[in-house]
This record gives C-alpha cells, structure tokens and sequence, in this order.
C-alpha cells in the first residue's frame, strides 16, 4: 500500500482516522494506530511485518537492560551486542544478495545468488531503533517499558516505510500524551495535499519524460540534449517524490498531533555540495552526523583522520541507500567534493551577491553528475549515458525524441523546477501578510488543498502502481 494510491487516501485513511477520532482515551488513540500501521506494513506481506515486530522486540530487550546496568562496560557490550544484531538482520535482508553475486563472479562459480525480499523501509526503521538504543545507552531517553509503545514508535506508518528518521526522544512524549489542535490538522491536511499533489501530478510526470528519454536499450543512441534533459527530469523527480513523501509524513502526523521535524529545505537552491546536504534527506545527514561521524572523532582530530571520517561515512551513506556499487560510488562522489570544499576550495559559509549564482550552478553541475550515479544501478549504463552527454556514443546533440519531450513538457517542467524552490511559499506569505490581499491569500490558502486533492485523484485515476522512489531502500 502506498500514499499516492487510491485505496490508501478514499478508504485506509479514511478508516483509521475515522476511528481515531472515535477513541477517547490516549490508550485506545495509540491502539488505533498501531493496528493500523501494523496493516499497512503486513500489507505487503505479513511475514515482513513480523521481521519489524523481530527487530523492535530486540531493542526492546536491550534497550531495557542497558537501562537498569549501573557498569557502563556491560552497558556498552549490550548496546553493541543489540546494535550488531539489528545490523546483521539489515545486511542478512538487503546484501547477502549483493555479496554472494560478487563472490560469485569474483570467483567464477556455477553457481546462483540467493534471492532475499527485500522488506519495504527496513532501512529507516533499523536506523530509528538503532538511534533509541543508542540513546538510551547515552542516558538522554528513558527505555520504554511497553514493547507495544516502542512497536508503535517503530512502525507508525506516517513514516515507517521512506522517512524522515525520527528519533524516539523528538516523540517520546508525544506517545504518551499528545492534542491534535485545529490548526495542527488545518496545517496537517495542507502538508498532506501539497505531498500528495507532488508525487501524483509533478513527481510522475517528470518519472515518464525520464523514463522516455533514459530507457537503458536506447541510451546508447539517444542524443546528448535527451540525456541532459532526462537526468535532469530525473532530478526533479528525485526530490519532488521524495519530499512529497516527507510532506505527506509529516501532514499526517500533524493530523494526530506528532511534530516530525523537517526532512528536506530546498536542497536545489544550496550554494556549495556542503549546503546541499544540510538541506538534502536532513533526518538521514543528522542520524550518521550523530552516530558515526561525530563518534570517529569528527574533526576534533588531525587532517588525515578527519578525512578518513569523511570517508567512512559518505561510502556508508552511499551503501545504505543500496546493494549496488554506483550507490557506493555516488557515496564516495560526494565525499570526495565535500572534502574539497572543506579542505581545498574553504568557501566561506555565505556567499556574497557575486558569488552566490556560480556557487549555485556549480553544486548544481554536481548534483546533477551525482544523479546520474544514483540513476543508473548498472555501471555500464552510467557510462553510455556519461559518455552520450559530449557525443562520444557518435551521437547527435538533438534527436525527434528529445525535442518532442522539451517541446511538449517544457511550462510542466518550469512548473516542477519552481516547485523545488522557496518561491511558492514566500509568495503566499507576502499575500497574507499585505492589508491589501490578506483575504485573497486566506482565501487561496483554504482552497488549495481541496483543490490539489481533487488534481492529485484525478492524475492517479488513470495510473498504474507507483511506489516512492525511496521504498526500495
């Protein structure tokens, strides 16, 4: 079951906030929906929502005993002891495949790679236990005594499947006791509508010009301009599904009064790759700050050390996002710039009104090079694209495809590349600010969530399936 799909917004959502607001203890609110995100997860298979019970039972456990030992020794071994066992279950789940083919061909084996099912948001809900264990070792939340609070933490399906990663002491009293006021629902239902009219209107519509232009058997022939303007799509639908994702999130939550924290800050407006990624994925950037970077020692420690930090956690970040070597290689691509910007280029925190556009078109260019990474899962296809970009395929710069996607898309896409920006939010701001217009802007404000809904249903009438770019990982 996904967000963008019918059934989920006319009928799942419908239900359980129906029956949400029928509760009346905070009890029987968080059973509502702790039976319900255990539907939405078992949707996909009920055996993957006991492997999410499995891995919350654990960090139950573990968290429980680091909290009552006193000896900080015993309370370190199990922490690690709980830590490694979460990690083995994401590594036995989302690489043995990945190890075993490379074995296999490293070696020349006759032999077939085992086909593991991959379980839907295995990698934020691990990443979520494994910060409250971590957590509860550093003292700075209590372990929580109902293992159906913690599950309910674990899998609340606002955002259990693709983000943001919360962390259990930004809701730990919010579990507990909570009020959905009227502005929080007005503000939730708004957030919702605004995710939901990204991924169904903008994020799809931008999967197909890419999908048109970046189909692997043509790549090879398609022209330089239908590269460019496919990854470019591609970039655009990178963000707009992934924070529509967020958007929706965070709307949802804010319906049943939990206050996820922000997940993206218009990342395509970032003046360096170091700003990028203080905008880009925040809970994903904080989550490997908090508890690998800054436990290597940072840059509290000398030059060579700090880049070897770097390292590790950018070719973590890369292979957390998947079991294939371009994501590993995109991870190391964006070390290897931030690095540069740290150490070499040192570019001062706020550019100045002279450089603040090259800075911009330059992390730009690089983002737009590291889409391509995160793009193409087979290393040969990034190559023939790479290659395509300056016609060394033998291409032509512009080609009857290419020119009909441009021609044909091109006030869509303008559309889409605003919708990256802080304009349109400013631009209502200003409206409701100004004597003059405030009752206009109030006036757009109300409409406009019924009227992306009402845009959003009639774009996914006539789709197929379309899942979140980030449920595969």
């Amino acid at each position: 079951m996904v967000f963008s799909s019918m059934f989920f917004i006319l009928v799942f959502l419908v239900l359980c906030y129906g029956v949400y607001l029928l509760a009346k203890t905070m009890k029987q609110k968080n059973t509502v929906l702790l039976v319900s995100s255990l539907i939405f997860y078992a949707w996909g298979g009920p055996a993957l929502c006991l492997l999410l019970c499995l891995d919350t039972f654990i960090c139950y456990i573990g968290a429980r005993i680091i909290d009552t030992c006193r000896d900080r020794k015993s309370r370190l071994a199990y922490t690690w002891v709980t830590v490694l066992t979460c990690l083995a279950i994401l590594v036995l789940f989302k690489y043995t495949g990945f190890f075993a083919d490379n074995f296999i061909s490293l070696f020349g084996l006759d032999l077939t790679a085992p086909s593991i099912v991959l379980p839907i948001g295995i990698s934020f809900y691990t990443f979520q236990l494994i910060s409250y264990v971590i957590d509860v070792y550093r003292a700075e939340v209590k372990a929580q005594k109902k293992y159906w609070m913690l599950l309910l933490y674990a899998s609340l399906f606002h955002q259990c499947i693709a983000g943001p990663i919360v962390r259990y002491a930004d809701v730990e009293r919010e579990l507990e006791g909570r009020d959905a006021t009227l502005p929080d629902v007005s503000r939730g239902f708004t957030r919702f509508s605004v995710g939901l009219a990204k991924k169904a209107v903008l994020a799809n519509g931008c999967a197909a010009i890419a999908d048109t232009l970046l189909a692997g058997d043509t790549l090879g022939t398609q022209s330089s301009f239908g590269i460019i303007l496919g990854v470019f799509a591609y970039a655009l639908q990178l963000y707009l599904d992934f924070s529509a994702y967020s958007d929706m999130a965070i709307g949802m939550g804010l319906m049943v009064g939990f206050h996820y924290k922000e997940n993206f800050n218009y990342p395509y407006v970032a003046h360096s790759v170091t700003d990028f990624w203080r905008r880009w994925h925040m809970s994903l950037s904080s989550f490997f700050r908090d508890y690998v970077y800054i436990p290597l020692g940072g840059n509290r420690v000398s030059v060579p050390k700090h880049i070897l930090n770097l390292f590790i956690v950018w070719a973590l970040t890369g292979f957390w996002h998947g079991a294939s070597w371009n994501f590993l290689l995109w991870g190391i691509f964006y070390f290897v710039f931030l690095a540069l910007e740290k150490f070499v280029l040192r570019f001062k925190k706020q550019p100045t009104a002279l450089t603040r556009i090259p800075r911009t078109l330059y992390t730009l260019t690089v983002v737009f090079f590291g889409t391509m990474l995160f793009r193409f899962t087979r290393l040969s296809d990034f190559g023939r694209a790479f290659v395509g970009i300056f016609g060394g395929n033998g291409n032509t710069f512009m080609n009857m495809q290419a020119q009909s996607q441009f021609v044909g898309n091109i006030f869509f896409l303008i559309v889409c590349v605003l919708a990256c920006t802080p304009i349109v939010p400013a631009i209502s701001r200003l409206l409701e600010k100004n004597p003059l217009t405030k009752k206009v802007g109030l006036v757009i404000s109300a409409a406009a969530p019924v009227i992306l809904i009402v845009l959003s249903l009639l774009a996914l009438a006539g789709d197929s399936y379309n899942p979140f770019i980030y449920f595969q990982f």
